[in-house]
């Protein structure tokens, strides 16, 4: 949608769009800008441009237009105060991290807070209306700005002012004047320096007009009145109107402070802190004269640079000044800034890693680590972070909790980098040597696959600045998820299915067949059979007396594709689920909460499941965390969870509003994601789990008997993987153990009391052997590698023997390949070792050999339905397909002819 069109008509008629009653009380003139041409409306007869483009833009800076003075803290103070005098219900901050929405990592504007998506429209639920929140925002599109510009940040408080205009709420009207009020009387700000300017919003099919309010050409917040949907020119009026208030308390504190940044009276002690850790000389002419020019300028150039080589001009600084106060300044802010952002994400479950939204927090932990190195600093990190809590505490009372883990995860991530250091100085010196030139891709790929930021290679001047575009491609890579497809129904006309597992849940009923889709898929008027959800697997059994192999729910419809002849359409039929299958299901199911639960209780806070899958056999976890799991944390989590069954937890299930869920249980609730229905399935063990779920519970954690844990993988960076086995599974599980180590008592002809001693005894024997085997191989590899030499085929210069080895191992054939190159240096020697039916490839090329082992791997790999690779001298790799190891070895023989001339 045009948001350019959309305001042009909506200026066209601002008695429809932007008459606002307090205008007319006032006396506010609306006029056009004389250099952009946007209507605003003002108090002021001599002001003739719009903020944007007037003469005291950012002249609060070092001249505050307030009688008072509040700093981060105490501006939401006054914000709040103010308006729950005016009626309004004061919420806390919801999560940053937005598990709420499943097209958003983050939680990036106040509104956010209460839009719900159901099917292909995105609702609004308040808590209260009208309402107002101190909602953290955290925002990744353009952190190169932050600690420059003095007023970009990572994360942010928007202030929201929400409200539905019903016999509650309020709008247009009592909108503004109370944004004007709170201007003019809890902050002391001359009704003249308001200014109001028109403006559209559009978003998610909706749009409508707004004004944003400025002081001094600061923009202190925009009222949006979401008031339409569709096209411009067949639009509709939303049933729901909206006011989305959005109000930056960041601006709201620099506006009564006038400091030369928004960060200086934002950190509250932690700046000061930092000045005092590095003696920085803070002369406030100096940094007032350039910051005011940089806030200036921002918008006037295409790049970052430009605006700060204005600046620099134009504030006549020295490269003394540049050097000893204004770049430690912009890394001292930016440090400040990430750190913040870090607390708030990490304490709400997010952790740093390379996938989705981890990708933003670990970039700016890595751009913290790469301005303390560039800057020399000495910094500890645990200090600024008690700082940082200590002051927010007061305003976010929940990240107190919250602390211990933040430096837990904080340091592990500190400990990575540190740890890849050395690669990247070797890959930034790699780089300056070539005098390569980086545009935004290389840098993406040298991240990606390396970790190297581009604040790195600023560091090693392997590039002059960090291009505009870098973060907001970066963030862009990793913010959209794939949805699997599904295969669509025209179900139109269809009643709802009547779901009885949610109610008697009758293993045995009788149903009427609504309608058969293509021969397979039954629908039913109601039905017992569970329908596959959230990670847990279909019911089976049996409808009309053939299998039902599938179950699957469409919207509100139930679908069971069945393996045999389809029953007619009207008629009524006898179904049957698999009760044995169900109830290990069913015990899976639970166990997964339970699981998941004393994972987090044993790990940290930041324990969060990231999918699940709940079979007959077994079920899997996948939960958020940093490292692999050790041993000993293993048996904790499994100890703890099978404490919780021998406690006999009731698990209840009850349904609740959406909204109400949330407020009484918090966004902990959301394990297995979104929820898109109002209302909300909560499944709660008694005071240890709360979660919202659509599956099957057993009644009682006793019910599960038994937990033991399988395996335990980490499958991707921040997420290990747990499998497990509950109730008869877990005994049958326990039992193969059993009889495993029974056959291996047998085998060693021991008793069990004396097992450990026995293995023992076999491990040192078979470690004698091996050693044996070895000095053989070495004794041997001498003669072998001169036979491998005599009987190798000759191609001009080079020479190639190869083996396809059914016999002998790997170990083998690499001390006889390093002995024959180095016996002969013009050879190629290479090995194909056949294990079951898996291929080894060994290649070693001599000195003289004119061919890389490393590449003739590759090609010999491709051949035979693998990889691998290597060096100039030794290469190994595998294949899958036995079938192809004669054309493997001669597509070798061509690539060395062809190499040769031979």
């Amino acid at each position: 949608m045009n948001k350019d069109e959309i305001l042009a008509k909506f200026s066209a008629e601002p008695e429809r769009y932007y008459k606002i009653r307090l205008f007319q009380e006032q006396g506010f003139a609306r006029k056009s800008c004389s250099v952009c041409k946007r209507f605003f409306w003002t108090l002021d007869s001599a002001r003739h441009a719009c903020p944007d483009h007037s003469d005291d833009t950012y002249s609060f800076i070092g001249n505050p237009p307030t009688s008072k003075r509040f700093d981060y803290t105490e501006a939401w103070k006054q914000v709040e105060s103010f308006f729950v005098k005016n009626g309004h219900t004061s919420i806390s901050r919801y999560p940053v991290v937005c598990r709420w929405r499943d097209d958003l990592y983050f939680t990036i504007a106040s509104i956010v807070d209460f839009q719900r998506v159901m099917g292909s429209k995105v609702v609004f639920e308040f808590p209260a209306n009208p309402l107002v929140v101190p909602q953290t925002c955290l925002r990744f599109k353009d952190i190169e700005n932050v600690g420059v510009t003095g007023r970009h940040f990572s994360s942010f408080c928007m202030i929201g002012q929400h409200s539905i205009p019903n016999n509650k709420g309020y709008w247009k009207d009592e909108c503004v004047d109370l944004d004007f009020r709170l201007l003019t009387e809890s902050f002391g700000i001359n009704k003249n320096e308001i200014t109001f300017v028109e403006d559209v919003w559009a978003g998610g099919g909706s749009f409508g007009s707004s004004l944003e309010y400025y002081v001094r050409g600061l923009e202190l917040g925009n009222a949006v009145f979401t008031e339409f949907q569709g096209e411009l020119g067949n639009h509709t009026t939303l049933d729901q109107k909206i006011i989305d208030m959005g109000a930056g308390l960041e601006r709201f504190a620099w506006i009564t402070m006038g400091t030369p940044t928004a960060y200086d009276c934002c950190f509250g002690p932690i700046t000061q802190k930092l000045f005092q850790k590095i003696g920085i000389d803070t002369d406030s002419q100096i940094l007032t004269k350039y910051f005011t020019e940089i806030a200036r300028n921002l918008e006037k150039f295409p790049d970052l640079s430009q605006v700060r080589k204005a600046a620099i001009k134009a504030s006549n600084l020295s490269e003394n000044h540049l050097s000893k106060m204004i770049t430690p300044l912009e890394g001292l802010y930016m440090i400040a800034d990430h750190l913040r952002t870090l607390i708030f994400a990490i304490s709400d479950g997010a952790l740093p890693s390379n996938v989705g939204g981890g990708y933003n927090l670990r970039i700016i932990l890595r751009r913290i680590m790469a301005t303390i190195d560039r800057l020399g600093l000495k910094l500890d990190l645990d200090e600024l972070i008690d700082a940082h809590i200590d002051y927010l505490k007061h305003t976010y009372p929940e990240l107190e909790q919250y602390r211990a883990e933040v430096k837990t995860i904080i340091n592990i991530e500190v400990g990575r980098y540190h740890e890849s250091k050395s690669r990247m100085e070797k890959i930034a010196q790699n780089l300056k040597a070539q005098k390569k030139t980086l545009n935004v891709d290389d840098m993406i790929r040298l991240y990606e696959s390396d970790g190297v930021t581009p604040d790195y290679l600023k560091e090693y001047d392997v590039i002059s600045e960090i291009p505009d575009s870098f973060y907001s491609k970066l963030s862009d890579l990793h913010q959209s998820e794939k949805k699997k497809a599904t295969e669509e129904f025209d179900l139109a006309g269809i009643a709802d299915t009547d779901l009885l597992f949610y109610k008697d849940d009758p293993p045995k009923f009788d149903a009427k067949v609504l309608k058969v889709i293509k021969g397979k898929f039954v629908i039913l008027d109601k039905t017992s059979f569970y329908a596959r959800g959230g990670g847990q697997e279909p019911d089976h059994g049996k409808i009309n007396g053939q299998d039902v192999v599938d179950v699957t729910k469409h919207g509100n419809v139930v679908l069971h594709e069945i393996k045999g002849t389809a029953p007619k359409e009207g008629d009524t039929i006898h179904c049957e689920i698999d009760v044995a299958r169900r109830t290990n299901i069913t015990k899976h199911h639970t166990s997964t909460h339970v699981v998941n639960s004393s994972a987090r209780n044993v790990l940290g806070s930041w324990v969060w499941q990231h999918s699940a899958y709940k079979e007959k056999d077994y079920g899997r976890l996948d939960v958020t965390h940093h490292s692999s799991l050790s041993d000993d944390e293993v048996k904790k989590i499994e100890n703890y969870a099978n404490m919780i069954i021998q406690k006999n937890l009731p698990v209840t299930i009850q349904e609740y509003e959406r909204g109400q869920a949330e407020q009484t249980f918090g966004f902990r609730i959301y394990q297995g994601g979104v929820v898109p229905v109002k209302a909300v399935r909560i499944v709660k063990i008694e005071d240890f789990d709360v979660e919202a779920c659509g599956g099957t519970h057993v009644k009682r954690t006793g019910d599960l008997g038994l937990i033991k844990i399988t395996k335990t993988e980490r499958i991707q960076d921040g997420v290990i993987r747990m499998e497990f086995v509950s109730g008869q599974a877990a005994i049958d599980f326990v039992q193969k153990q059993e009889g495993d180590v029974m056959n291996i008592i047998k085998s060693l002809g021991t008793n069990r009391e004396k097992l450990l001693k026995s293995f023992e005894h076999a491990m040192t024997d078979s470690e004698a052997a091996k050693k044996k085997l070895k000095q053989l191989i070495k004794r041997t590899s001498t003669t072998s590698a001169k036979e491998a030499i005599e009987s190798a085929k000759v191609f001009g210069p080079v020479k190639f023997y190869n083996i396809i080895e059914e016999e002998l191992d790997d170990e083998f054939h690499i001390a006889v390949g390093d002995e024959a190159i180095k016996a002969d240096p013009t050879l190629i020697y290479c090995a194909l070792i056949v294990k079951g039916s898996g291929i080894r490839i060994i290649v070693f090329a001599g000195e003289k050999a004119s061919f890389k082992a490393g590449d003739l791997v590759k090609e010999i790999s491709s051949k035979l339905g693998g990889s691998g690779g290597g060096d100039a001298r030794f290469g190994q790799g595998g294949g899958k397909d036995t079938s192809k190891l004669n054309d493997a070895l001669d597509h070798a023989e061509f690539l060395i002819k062809k190499t040769v001339n031979a």
